[in-house]
């Protein structure tokens, strides 16, 4: 089955790209940082099958990337929600993939993203992306 639903022009190889997660029940969008982490990029949006974390290990290596943010999701409250428990899943079978993952709180990142852009195939993608420039700015933040 093609669990692929869109995907973004290849972009090339480089070891110091990081990989962004939207996850979502349905759907799971994935974002892709440039070279120099200062920027990220919608990639794919990919079903949520069994299939998934093969399908996240197969885009992170055709990028070289070795670390991966997923967005942490909470209630309105602050608390963990249903959905944070399944991708906290899916982050420990990623770093026994040999992945190292990162959580990055987000909230409500796919209406952001739909805000910005409208729904479309990709906004799944562009929710990761939202997450992913949220790690890679407080990351620089940090280094400062």
């Amino acid at each position: 089955m093609l669990s692929v639903i869109m995907k973004t022009a290849h972009i090339k190889n480089h070891n110091k790209r990081v990989l962004g997660i939207d996850y979502g029940t349905k759907r799971v969008g994935l974002a892709i940082s440039d070279e120099n982490r200062q920027f990220a990029l919608p990639l794919v949006v990919i079903l949520n099958t069994p299939e998934l974390c093969a399908e996240i290990t197969k885009n992170a290596k055709e990028h070289e990337v070795k670390e991966i943010v997923i967005g942490e999701s909470r209630n309105y409250k602050g608390e963990p929600n249903a959905i944070f428990l399944d991708a906290d899943d899916l982050k420990q079978k990623l770093e026994k993939a040999g992945f190292k993952v990162y959580l990055e709180l987000e909230f409500m990142t796919s209406m952001q993203a739909e805000r910005i852009q409208g729904k479309n195939a990709m906004t799944d993608a562009s929710a990761a992306a939202i997450i992913l420039q949220s790690y890679l700015d407080r990351c620089a933040r940090e280094k400062q």
